[in-house]
């Protein structure tokens, strides 16, 4: 079975900007040839893609850095660098992007845009560009720029139809597994599902894609139990089926349980607000 990934620190550096040349116009006949060096090219970018075929993070448990190619430095007869290739990263979709310093949000890849998540830097003048009337033999030019470099979090967010609630145990993987084709971990125990699960219902084709997340419990909103990480993924989801055990089998009060997970609900968000079904 493929492991659920869904959080993962990286860095991500743009190419460096090659340097300018420094280079003089030789030319059989001629004693002094004027300044001809060329300009360095533009180091690559990093830019991150929403690929839909991905649906978890795991690629980045294995590989933390991620560098653009740097620009390539610039040659005589006003030759230019070449520009340094660009990096794609390739994300699920529904992935945010936040800071690591400030943990603000820098982009949502929900929507299939790119996002050039670190710029390359700029290519460095040759001496070419220094001459004047003044200073016809320029003897220096301008090294290239670094490229952006920062750490960043990625984290993602299920983008599901339907999102099971309830307290741990009370049925939410069973009933996935009768209407979906999912097959999650079932046990008369807490925390079966430590991971979101997906399954997907195929009716009138339209495929309505719902998560089974993990068992939600006193405290999530202040990240209790898996608190935090239920949350974020309950978040996305357009209707709540909210699963009650009301045999009370666990020695627990069904309208309590109710009234707890709803109270969660409501200090996380908007999630009180979303259309509910009881089950």
């Amino acid at each position: 079975m493929e492991m659920f990934v869904d959080k993962v620190r990286i860095n991500v550096s743009g190419g460096r900007g090659g340097d300018g040349a420094v280079a003089f116009h030789r030319e059989k006949y001629v004693a002094s040839g004027g300044p001809d060096g060329g300009d360095g090219g533009h180091g690559g970018s990093v830019i991150l893609r929403v690929n839909d075929n991905l649906s978890t993070l795991l690629d980045f448990r294995y590989k933390r850095k991620y560098a653009a190619q740097p620009g390539a430095n610039g040659a005589g007869r006003k030759m230019s660098g070449k520009r340094g290739e660009n990096l794609i990263i390739q994300v699920p979709r529904g992935t945010v992007v936040r800071d690591t310093e400030t943990n603000a949000i820098i982009v949502d890849m929900s929507t299939g845009e790119d996002y050039v998540l670190a710029k390359g830097g700029r290519g460095g003048w040759g001496n070419a560009h220094f001459a004047t009337p003044t200073r016809q033999v320029p003897r220096f030019a301008k090294s290239g720029l670094k490229g952006v470099e920062r750490d960043v979090i990625l984290e993602l967010k299920l983008l599901a139809d339907v999102g099971l609630v309830g307290y741990p145990n009370v049925g939410k993987s069973t009933i996935l597994s009768v209407v979906t084709a999912a097959r999650p971990k079932i046990g008369n125990y807490h925390f079966t599902t430590l991971t979101p699960n997906l399954g997907i219902v195929r009716r009138h084709g339209k495929d309505i894609v719902l998560a089974d997340i993990p068992g939600l419990i006193e405290g999530a909103a202040e990240g209790a139990g898996l608190g935090h990480d239920f949350l974020r993924h309950v978040e996305r989801t357009r209707l709540l089926m909210h699963v009650i055990d009301i045999a009370g089998s666990e020695g627990r009060i069904p309208t309590e349980d109710f009234d707890q997970i709803n109270y969660e609900l409501a200090n996380y968000g908007e999630l009180a607000n979303r259309p509910q079904i009881v089950v």
